[in-house]
């Protein structure tokens, strides 16, 4: 915690800024020198400042080009006395984003790796390999510094596996989310070593899936350095994770504590392991993984898991089919039932989603999206009980009308199997395509049909009797608990997420959807108890008044989306840009200037929020997009313009034509190339040398430096079949002030001081230079 508090103490730290460059690395470099003195004579220890330049293209965020100038990397290296041919990588960053401390993202990961060292050195138990702590001083910055490591240091070449510890929230437990690629290997030594184990295959299938607007430095060591490890991050309160509010005394000691447990067991197990010298010899094939309830992990080879799959649903299809062609006299009729029953499940499944979908819409349509941010409970009786009504609602109509007067035991039989019937599908088609996360499926097959062969004289009885009811409970326990506990952690993660994915996607929309999934997976096995039971007239009486209720209550604004309060906060995110533009023409000349604030809402209200409270908002003039120049003419850090409500007009895309660029500027500029109609570029100076182009086809570049680099030289090539009038290319620099003198205007200043507490706003200075050639 000495550590922790230390780094936020010297303040934000943007790569470039003294804090990040000066402060951050004089400090850790100190606290590594102590280190190094206490250690005993069973290791050495080797420390290396690096500043790495370099550049690679990325599809993350639509694609774009990264480059970087003198970055600062901390390497320590401790290894047994004699030497060692191979190591192990522990990687956190000591970096923020602008205007937040960085707590949890990523100074207590870089405490933790502090006191990993000091306990390691302090040990008079040699080791096998050695341990490289990389301490990198550029993620935020759409990890440049684990690229120039892993591309450019000596020292990259060793290593077999590596450790990264991130942060999507602010402490709490810290979830194994990414592994591998393939090396089922690192997951048995998680599972073994760990003391506290927290891991799912079904975070790493969803992130790795682009869902969630985020990347690590798992990426570039995977892509980059072809090398096999494990990412784990602290994933509680996603809600002030990159703001103001990401404080050192927000994060718990036993998060701390259980962080240092599980990566000290995890590093000793790997560093004394003999498979690390040869990790590459164990790469075969993926592992499904999970925890149950946190206290122990499950791992398996996922061939294991597709056998077993297939096998389980081999037995369900029998099972059924038994059950279908028994007596033989009735077996078409019988079929005919099944299927009905079959199409009735999916019918109140779509049904349940379409009425939930349209309930969303209509939230998001009359402003009172994210109405539950604060107030979880407001999604599930809105949403939940909406769901679960229309479900119950389907069923209770088949029972009175299309299954009038039909025994109440067999209705519940054979709903219960067509439900079954549903997962042994979604069974063998997820296993098919290859999903680990198949074996949710698993579970929800082979649990229930285990459940219905004990009691399945009970199923006959006239009436649901409590032995029955008990019998059933017992059985189902095991699943319901688990998809309960896996759903609460993806609400966990996936509700702060909604405050800052932008404004295109309705939050709204996307929560009713996991609720409605959450309900259907919860609701399959107890559907067939709405024919078991005399009547449901109360249970949807209830549903529907607290739905009512609750969207009345929404619909009057009662339930405002943020919250201010100290103890737990949860911020609107906004950003805004002091903006100075220029325009030139092909002959230089300076055909169009201005200047003004831009700011954006990082949620799906935009700024709707904030005009009440600075009314003249709606009285400025609205800059419209640029539709001739790149990105509509507006300084983007990153390329998310397809993430917000701004719509990208770019023209239709052979003697060559090559310009050499030369660029002074702050420590965060974006280049922005947009070839004209008729021109192509074809190739250019940075990454491997071929172009990538960004959602809506114009180019990005985002570059950045440390302290004392030196001016930036690059060159790009275009072909064009003829030449043209207006040029054949239109270029664009984006210079962004993240911290110094120029960070904030007057008039900036003056803005901020107006906003209400409960907004989160991260205000810079920024220029938009466009010239054509």
């Amino acid at each position: 915690r000495r550590y922790l508090d230390d780094i936020t103490a010297i303040g934000p730290r943007t790569v470039g800024s003294p804090e990040n460059e000066i402060h951050t690395v004089n400090y850790l470099v100190e606290q590594i020198k102590a280190i190094e003195v206490e250690s005993t004579d069973a290791h050495r220890i080797f420390v290396d400042i690096q500043r790495p330049t370099g550049s690679f293209s990325i599809d993350f965020l639509g694609g774009f080009t990264s480059y970087y100038a003198n970055i600062t990397n901390i390497v320590v290296k401790l290894e047994p006395r004699n030497g060692a041919e191979h190591a192990v990588l522990s990687n956190c960053h000591f970096d923020s984003v602008p205007n937040t401390p960085g707590a949890s993202d990523d100074a207590v990961s870089c405490s933790v790796m502090l006191e990993i060292l000091n306990t390691l050195s302090k040990s008079s138990e040699s080791l096998q390999h050695a341990v490289i702590f990389l301490f990198n001083g550029a993620e935020e910055n759409i990890l440049q510094a684990s690229h120039g490591f892993i591309t450019q240091h000596e020292w990259a070449k060793s290593i077999r596996a590596f450790i990264n510890l991130e942060a999507a929230g602010v402490g709490g437990k810290e979830l194994v989310f990414q592994t591998g690629p393939e090396n089922p290997w690192l997951v048995q030594a998680y599972v073994f070593a760990a003391e506290h184990p927290f891991a799912s295959v079904v975070a790493q299938e969803v992130f790795q899936s682009g869902i969630i607007p985020a990347d690590t430095d798992f990426r570039i060591y995977r892509d980059f350095g072809n090398v096999p490890g494990i990412d784990l991050a602290f994933i509680e309160n996603g809600y002030i994770y990159h703001t103001e509010y990401d404080t050192s005394d927000r994060i718990l000691t036993d998060s701390i504590q259980r962080a240092g447990d599980n990566i000290l067991a995890v590093l000793k197990y790997l560093a004394t392991s003999d498979r690390l010298a040869k990790s590459f010899e164990y790469r075969h094939g993926n592992v499904v993984f999970f925890d149950i309830l946190g206290l122990f992990v499950l791992a398996y080879p996922a061939r294991v898991g597709t056998i077993m799959n297939y096998i389980i649903a081999a037995i369900a299809a029998l099972y059924l089919s038994k059950k279908v062609l028994q007596p033989k006299t009735r077996a078409l009729n019988n079929l005919k039932k099944f299927s009905t029953a079959f199409g009735l499940t999916l019918l109140s499944w779509i049904s349940a989603l379409v009425t939930v979908f349209i309930v969303a819409v209509f939230i998001s349509l009359i402003g009172r999206s994210l109405s539950w941010y604060t107030h979880f409970y407001v999604s599930v009786s809105l949403y939940g009980t909406a769901a679960t009504a229309k479900l119950i609602f389907v069923h209770t109509l088949a029972k009175k009308f299309f299954y009038k007067n039909m025994n109440e035991q067999y209705l519940g039989d054979v709903f219960f199997d067509a439900s079954l019937m549903v997962w042994s599908i979604a069974l063998a088609i997820l296993t098919q395509i290859g999903l680990c996360s198949a074996f949710i499926c698993t579970l929800w097959v082979a649990f229930p049909l285990i459940t219905k062969l004990m009691i399945h004289k009970e199923f006959r009885q006239k009436g649901a009797t409590m032995r029955f009811v008990m019998m059933y409970m017992l059985g189902m326990f095991v699943p319901y608990l688990y998809v309960m506990y896996l759903s609460w952690t993806v609400f966990e993660m996936f509700t702060p997420i909604m405050g800052r994915s932008g404004s295109e996607i309705p939050p709204d929309v996307v929560l009713a959807g996991l609720i409605v999934a959450i309900t259907v997976i919860l609701s399959s096995y107890f559907i067939n108890f709405v024919y078991l039971v005399k009547s449901t007239k109360m249970t949807l009486v209830t549903l529907t008044t607290v739905f009512v209720v609750t969207l009345l209550l929404v619909c009057s604004g009662i339930f405002f989306p943020y919250s201010s309060d100290s103890a737990n906060p949860k911020p609107k995110r906004v950003f805004l840009q002091h903006t100075s533009r220029r325009f030139h023409d092909l002959d230089g000349n300076l055909v169009k200037s201005d200047s003004g604030i831009w700011i954006n809402g990082f949620d799906y209200n935009g700024i709707s929020h904030i005009t009440p409270h600075v009314p003249e908002i709606n009285d400025t003039i609205r800059t419209q997009c640029e539709e001739r120049a790149p990105f509509c003419g507006l300084p983007w850090i990153l390329p998310v313009h397809f993430m917000f409500r701004l719509v990208v007009f770019p023209p239709s895309f052979v003697h060559a034509y090559r310009y050499i660029c030369l660029s002074v500027g702050p420590s965060h500029m974006s280049l922005y190339i947009r070839p004209h109609e008729g021109s192509t570029l074809s190739t250019w100076s940075l990454g491997d040398g071929r172009p990538v182009a960004s959602v809506g086809g114009d180019y990005f570049v985002f570059y950045s430096h440390g302290l004392q680099a030196t001016p930036w030289h690059f060159w790009i090539e275009l072909t064009a079949s003829e030449k043209h009038t207006d040029g054949i290319v239109s270029l664009a620099i984006a210079a962004h002030y993240f911290f110094g003198k120029d960070q904030k205007s007057p008039q900036l200043y003056a803005l901020l001081e107006r906003l209400p507490d409960w907004i989160f706003s991260s205000g810079w200075s920024s220029t938009y230079d466009l010239f054509v050639f």
